[in-house]
């Protein structure tokens, strides 16, 4: 049966129009004009080519001029720097892809053919770019809820990284750290997470946390530390400036240092005033003791 079936796909394939065809093929015309027509072909392929690296250089003008155009028009109205970054970079994306749509209808391929298999593969492409989709409209939930904006210090809460806001884009945003690192972290949890804006304030109140021993005097300890507040000129004197127990640990009293700082002096103002509480209590002769653990022997169970 399986030898039927061999001999007659043989015979279908030796038929009389079959090799007709095939002896047209390779016919030595039909060869000798393929090689004439082929340098002409060539050549037309080859300005199709050119002329589409052209075209795609001056799009790339074109496209980086409307984007200057929206950005001065959306600060000339006093737009947000993040808000401008974020239709920048949403605008820079939708003219690249219409580009290049349209340097492909160039050599043939038809851009409504794009568009609808595009539009038939819609649901796979959303299950595999479902996180960048979700960052787009975390993005857009960004700009419209404006729980941050470029220029805030923020802490994300699931991370915890923090840092300055130094652009908002279509799908992530740039934090600069105080120590001069770059974090990049999706819009999406940013907008679906909790998160601290430390800047929306004028100003921040600073607790430092200072230790002495049992056997220090705590009234002086205390005068000493509250006479650091008032001698620091950043410290903001019509806020409140307290020194506080704050805990009785193992090995120490833990004493507060409160005090409030506008945001630009926040963090000098930290540093200086640590060092400062250190350098006063030494000078008092108050010490600050380190974390010991005391052994009693009973000498009767020996």
């Amino acid at each position: 049966m399986g030898s039927f079936h061999m001999t007659r796909a043989f015979t279908a394939m030796t038929s009389p129009v079959v090799l007709e065809s095939v002896e047209e093929v390779f016919k030595p015309s039909a060869i000798k004009e393929f090689f004439q027509t082929l340098p002409e072909k060539a050549l037309s392929l080859g300005l199709r080519i050119l002329l589409a690296v052209i075209f795609f250089l001056i799009g790339v003008q074109l496209v980086k001029l409307v984007r200057r155009i929206i950005r001065k028009s959306m600060e000339r109205a006093n737009a947000e720097v993040g808000a401008v970054q974020f239709v920048d970079s949403f605008v820079k994306a939708a003219l690249y892809v219409l580009l290049v749509l349209t340097l492909a209808s160039t050599f043939g391929v038809d851009a409504a053919s794009i568009v609808a298999l595009l539009g038939s593969a819609g649901v796979a492409i959303g299950l595999a770019v479902q996180g960048s989709l979700s960052n787009l409209a975390g993005g857009v939930l960004i700009l419209m809820l404006k729980p941050f904006k470029v220029g805030d210090y923020i802490i994300e809460g699931t991370s915890g990284r923090e840092g300055t806001v130094t652009e908002i884009q279509i799908f992530y945003t740039r934090l600069l750290t105080p120590d001069n690192q770059t974090v990049i972290l999706p819009n999406g949890s940013l907008a679906n997470n909790s998160l601290v804006n430390v800047t929306t304030q004028e100003c921040r109140r600073m607790d430092v946390k200072v230790g002495i021993s049992y056997k220090a005097d705590l009234k002086e300890a205390k005068a000493v530390l509250f006479r650091v507040l008032q001698e620091d000129e950043a410290v903001l004197k019509d806020k409140e400036m307290l020194v506080f127990v704050d805990e009785l640990s193992g090995s120490s009293v833990d004493l507060c240092v409160r005090c409030w700082f506008r945001q630009e002096d926040y963090w000098p103002g930290r540093r200086r005033i640590t060092e400062n509480c250190k350098l006063k209590l030494d000078e008092a002769g108050i010490e600050i003791p380190f974390n010991q653990l005391d052994v009693h022997l009973d000498r009767g169970q020996f």
